[in-house]
């Protein structure tokens, strides 16, 4: 479940949807999410299918796997980048970086090209938010950090 301080903004945007949007609960079952994560609730309950931020903009990865190629580009990330399956990608890549959520853990990750990426690659970067609800927080500028 998302934080009030989310759900809130979300609202506040006309981007919140008080019922699931239904087509988007098979997309997240066959890319292994877990329903009751914070990602799943996200996906689920908004209408957008972008959204802007303090550094770029995140996906309704829901909509892109419906509506787009989203499947190959997690694969292509995937093998590009030399990143677990687990991981994937919360936007498009295009800038040289971007997002990437743990399926398993809940965490995101941000990447770079670069030495972020080898950094990653070799153990020494670790993802910089524990859940998805703490990186939207941040993501949105609603954290008091």
């Amino acid at each position: 479940m998302l934080s009030k301080t989310i759900i809130n903004y979300l609202k506040r945007n006309n981007f919140y949807l008080e019922k699931e949007e239904e087509d988007y609960t098979k997309a997240l079952l066959e890319l292994g999410i877990d329903l009751e994560s914070d990602l799943a609730y996200f996906c689920l309950h908004t209408a957008e299918i972008s959204f802007k931020g303090r550094a770029g903009s995140i996906e309704n990865i829901c909509w892109y796997l419906i509506y787009s190629t989203y499947t190959r580009r997690i694969e292509s990330l995937q093998s590009y980048l030399v990143l677990p399956k687990e991981y994937i990608p919360l936007d498009s890549f295009e800038t040289e970086g971007g997002f990437f959520y743990n399926r398993e853990t809940g965490e995101v990750l941000e990447l770079e090209l670069g030495q972020k990426l080898i950094d990653f690659q070799n153990g020494k970067l670790q993802p910089q938010w524990k859940s998805f609800n703490s990186f939207l927080e941040w993501f949105f500028g609603l954290d008091t950090n």
